[in-house]
């Protein structure tokens, strides 16, 4: 493993993880891709575990959710474990179950707007479809097929502004009525996305595909990644918030030089509130750590030598709205990653678990922001909170800033991102146990 001082950001593979994850489905899939040809090994919820000092494992619920961890020296309870959380998913436009809409000659599919969307920005884009379907496969079984049409299929047209006069002065969009997605002229005969999603799927597994049952499909920008600005600082993408924390997670955890038990945590769900199994407010960490630790008691020590940190991207000052920010608490992109603070508890950072972030940045000489919003705004929240409550561990809020936060497409720093796993690194590194109300 290389120093977390050595690491330099691999934009490039970035880039590649952001256009090769779609969906939370695929995100997962390509991260337990890494970390299968890193040496770890993938576990199953079924089997009994049979866990090794000095190894690395990893497992998946609904296949949209990720939590992978390395045993260190496999003293759990003494040395308590280092964790990090982000998510998987991100404000989009999902496909409804019954979606198809032939109106006016034209093909369009109604949508469900999935978590905060930014809803402008999705107009006049080149759109395509990926997710999830169910289907039987040639035994009869139920089984689950990830699809990613990749090409652009799909688009929302914007109405001319000489139909509407008044759309520079404030378009309000109507979810119902503004969102269906035109996928092209109304075809004689029967032809339903049904049918399309299934002659996509004997495409890719065959003609033993199997009757199709069910699918989680969504919509999305098919415009790559890219590396932006005038000295090639910034990354422009969709899904930034929260892939970039995936991928910065991820890589530090690879990056690990130590001995102490290390574990990221990728939940799905965050962006609709992570009440589910997979979610943050669901069982998946609990479940696991209770797998790590069984007895209650030492659980509960482990879980006092521990510490998350909740990696979800924060909200760089705008240089054309610096209004919306506190005055003394407006983060700039590519100036150090940032922690979030909040009085209500929307972030679990305390003067305490800020502090250890504090001084491993210190000792690597990784610069750090504050983010507070403004007193007059509501505050958004992350899992953090979420899972301080429901796992009973200290939790800390920290995250890259970013620029139009749940647009369809975001910007975000590269030197934030290389700082972050540097920092995330740095802290899986860290040999002192937490706890007994002194860091």
């Amino acid at each position: 493993m290389s120093s977390s001082a050595q690491y330099q950001l691999d934009s490039q593979r970035l880039l590649a993880f952001l256009d090769q994850s779609p969906t939370p489905y695929h995100a997962v899939e390509s991260m337990t891709s890494r970390l299968a040809a890193a040496g770890y090994e993938r576990l199953h919820e079924s089997q009994a575990w049979e866990l090794q000092p000095g190894r690395g494992y990893f497992l998946t619920r609904n296949g949209s959710s990720l939590i992978a961890f390395h045993t260190g020296r496999g003293n759990f309870v003494e040395t308590g474990v280092r964790m990090v959380g982000a998510h998987t998913d991100s404000p989009c436009l999902k496909v409804k179950p019954r979606p198809d809409l032939k109106r006016q000659g034209v093909w369009s599919l109604g949508v469900e707007v999935y978590g905060g969307l930014l809803m402008n920005p999705w107009f006049d884009r080149d759109l395509s479809i990926a997710g999830r379907v169910t289907h039987e496969n040639a035994a009869g079984e139920l089984t689950s097929t990830l699809i990613d049409f990749k090409v652009p299929l799909a688009r929302i047209p914007s109405l001319a502004i000489h139909l509407d006069r008044e759309a520079n002065e404030g378009r309000t969009v109507n979810a119902q009525k503004h969102l269906p997605v035109v996928l092209g002229s109304e075809q004689p005969g029967e032809s339903d996305f049904r049918g399309m999603l299934q002659q996509k799927l004997e495409q890719q597994v065959g003609k033993d595909a199997g009757q199709l049952f069910a699918w989680e499909m969504y919509l999305y920008d098919t415009q790559c990644a890219a590396v932006v600005g005038l000295q090639s600082e910034y990354v422009s993408s969709a899904r930034l918030d929260n892939l970039l924390s995936c991928f910065c997670g991820l890589d530090a955890l690879l990056e690990r030089a130590g001995e102490v038990p290390s574990l990221l945590v990728c939940n799905d769900h965050e962006e609709v509130g992570s009440m589910s199994a997979c979610g943050a407010q669901g069982p998946f960490l609990r479940d696991v750590l209770e797998r790590l630790v069984p007895e209650g008691l030492d659980r509960q020590r482990m879980l006092n030598h521990s510490m998350m940190i909740s990696a979800d991207n924060a909200h760089a000052v705008h240089p054309n709205y610096a209004d919306r920010h506190d005055e003394n608490h407006g983060p700039k992109i590519n100036a150090g990653p940032v922690i979030k603070i909040n009085a209500n508890q929307r972030y679990a950072t305390n003067s305490e678990n800020s502090s250890v972030f504090r001084q491993v940045c210190s000792g690597l000489s990784i610069p750090l922001q504050e983010f507070v919003t403004r007193t007059d705004l509501g505050c958004g929240s992350t899992i953090g909170p979420l899972t301080a409550g429901n796992v009973g561990v200290s939790t800390l809020d920290v995250g890259c800033p970013q620029w139009a936060m749940h647009s369809i497409r975001e910007t975000a720093g590269l030197r934030d991102a290389e700082y972050l796993v540097r920092a995330l690194a740095g802290f899986y590194d860290r040999s002192q146990p937490f706890g007994g109300g002194v860091v």
